[in-house]
């Protein structure tokens, strides 16, 4: 791509910023939780087809697909378009699903995470057309579905179900607008005790579970400080995110006790070796408790159940890979100064498309981690622009750049 290209892109995608905040709104205002997606999806459909999409498709699990060109190199974008809730309303100083806008912002549920990313990605596509800068690849840009129940689940379901197989996939979940190139797996583990009820008088008489998960979960806290570390990807972590019991009534001892782990997985770690670990506590040991991994069963907005153990690999692109340095060369291209190249805290799609079955990912969004799941969520203007200028170079200069390393 030569220097006019870029600069008519960034000039593009400064234009359609008004077009892309309406859009991003429109999303906002249509509360889209995970299996709830369907009217979001129509919505995007729309506008899909009004910015002049080759294509659109809705796959039997929900999600969304729409095309641009013909080429023979199929390069994917993926924004998942689901949210998790509001929580606590009073922690909110505006409405979440109405949310606001001035002269820098758009705040709203799901702005940064991540319906910013796909409201770029829907512009991208636009000035594709507009610069006829359409080449030897067919551009797949999903709205994926219930990403934030079970991250890469639709994923697992377009390759293996739909069969569809991208040569790399940019992932749009927000980096600050720097390059991402991984990030650690993760995994939802669950340790049981057992015991017998009585009544609450005589607790001798049985045999309390929550006592038995007592020191269980003391040696997990201190499991948590002793776990791997990556130089890239920092730390394995673990944290114990639920707690759960049953017994007779409140004047019984407990006869169940359960608790979820929520398992952050470095280089080198695997749901394999995070179980033992586990199970080799000797207060595990001595409790005769019981370690599993969860298995995600809930149903799509469409009515399909797509059952997955909750496991979530790790995964890294190398920073030498063709996919990442034709990502860096869009951006010095376009922006006429070196990126930032890092990787995400929290998890996303890669985990199935890169992390299960090895198909190259690059993360690029606007939005800012910090902003996920939070109260007051908002996204930034400048950002947006920056997104869809990316997203629109990315296809061509990938295809320079495999063209370049068969010369």
């Amino acid at each position: 791509m030569i220097a006019m290209q870029f600069k008519q892109i960034l000039e593009r995608a400064k234009q359609y910023l008004p077009e892309m905040t309406t859009f991003l709104r429109d999303m906002v205002r249509i509360p889209s939780e995970s299996s709830f997606e369907k009217d979001v999806i129509l919505r995007i459909k729309q506008e899909m087809e009004k910015v002049g999409f080759d294509r659109t498709h809705i796959d039997p699990m929900g999600n969304l697909f729409g095309y641009i060109g013909h080429g023979k190199h199929l390069i994917a974008m993926d924004a998942h378009i689901d949210t998790v809730g509001i929580g606590e309303r009073k922690n909110w100083t505006f409405d979440p699903y109405e949310g606001y806008e001035n002269d820098s912002e758009i705040g709203g549920r799901g702005t940064s995470d991540q319906e910013g990313g796909m409201a770029s990605m829907v512009y991208a596509g636009k000035i594709i057309k507009d610069l006829k800068l359409e080449d030897d690849y067919t551009l797949l840009v999903t709205a994926t579905v219930q990403e934030e129940d079970c991250d890469g689940l639709c994923w697992q379901y377009i390759i293996q179900e739909d069969h569809i197989k991208p040569e790399f996939v940019v992932i749009t979940e927000p980096t600050s607008c720097r390059i991402y190139r991984g990030h650690r797996g993760r995994m939802e583990i669950k340790v049981s005790t057992h015991g017998i009820s009585c009544h609450g008088s005589a607790p001798e008489r049985g045999d309390n579970a929550i006592f038995k998960m007592a020191p269980i979960l003391l040696e997990l806290q201190a499991l948590n400080e002793k776990l791997a570390y990556d130089a890239f990807l920092g730390k394995g972590t673990l944290t114990v995110s639920e707690i759960f019991y049953s017994s007779p009534s409140r004047c019984a001892v407990a006869d169940g006790c359960t608790v979820s782990i929520d398992r952050r997985l470095t280089h080198g770690e695997t749901y394999l070796s995070a179980i033992e670990e586990i199970k080799k506590l000797p207060s595990v040991k001595k409790a005769n408790a019981q370690v599993d991994m969860y298995t995600y069963v809930k149903p799509a907005y469409t009515g399909l159940v797509y059952p997955t153990d909750s496991y979530f690999p790790t995964w890294v692109l190398p920073l030498e890979h063709q996919v990442c340095q034709s990502t860096i060369s869009a951006y010095q291209g376009l922006f006429n100064h070196e990126p930032v190249v890092d990787k995400w805290t929290f998890s996303t799609n890669g985990v199935s498309i890169m992390g299960r079955h090895n198909i190259p990912c690059i993360g690029f969004g606007p939005g800012h981690e910090e902003e996920a799941h939070a109260p007051n969520e908002k996204t930034f203007k400048d950002e947006l622009v920056k997104a869809a200028a990316m997203y629109a170079a990315i296809p061509s200069m990938y295809i320079k750049t495999i063209k370049g390393d068969k010369q």
